[in-house]
């Protein structure tokens, strides 16, 4: 169920960018991510990193789309989206909190969350998202200046 939760903001804001505007799929997107966050705070768990920095990058880029500059595009905005997900990955091993930390101490017994390498396994993983969230921005940022690039 944690990586349904985790991964449901996302997967909803890709189906929608197919179906609807772009401004529709980040705010759905950003309250999914709020509706995790209660869901985290009423079982009585800790408010993630990732589910606030989400919410907060959805909504960003939802009203900038809305209020400033409606024509970004689809390219633009995933871009965006890349940038937002690379930095809070990236943020949170800077200030020495893997954002996956979180999710694994509370899925796991203290005694495996004590072990020495648990840390570091958390480290590699976060930073296999921060990677790949670089490769999709730069994916995004070729196809946005070279755009007869085949999608491939």
């Amino acid at each position: 169920m944690a990586i349904f939760l985790i991964l449901a903001p996302y997967g909803v804001y890709t189906f929608l960018m197919l179906v609807t505007s772009a401004a529709i799929s980040l705010f759905a997107a950003s309250a999914i991510c709020l509706a995790t966050i209660a869901i985290d705070v009423m079982r009585g768990r800790s408010v993630k990193i990732l589910a606030v920095g989400s919410a907060i990058v959805f909504a960003a880029i939802g009203l900038t789309l809305a209020l400033v500059d409606p024509a970004l595009g689809t390219l633009g905005v995933k871009l965006s989206v890349d940038i937002g997900i690379f930095v809070i990955s990236l943020g949170s091993m800077l200030v020495r909190r893997p954002f996956t930390l979180q999710y694994a101490v509370e899925a796991v017994p203290a005694e495996t969350a004590a072990m020495p390498g648990f840390l570091t396994a958390n480290y590699i993983i976060t930073g296999a998202w921060t990677a790949a969230t670089l490769l999709m921005a730069a994916a995004n940022l070729v196809l946005l200046y070279f755009p007869g690039l085949p999608l491939w």
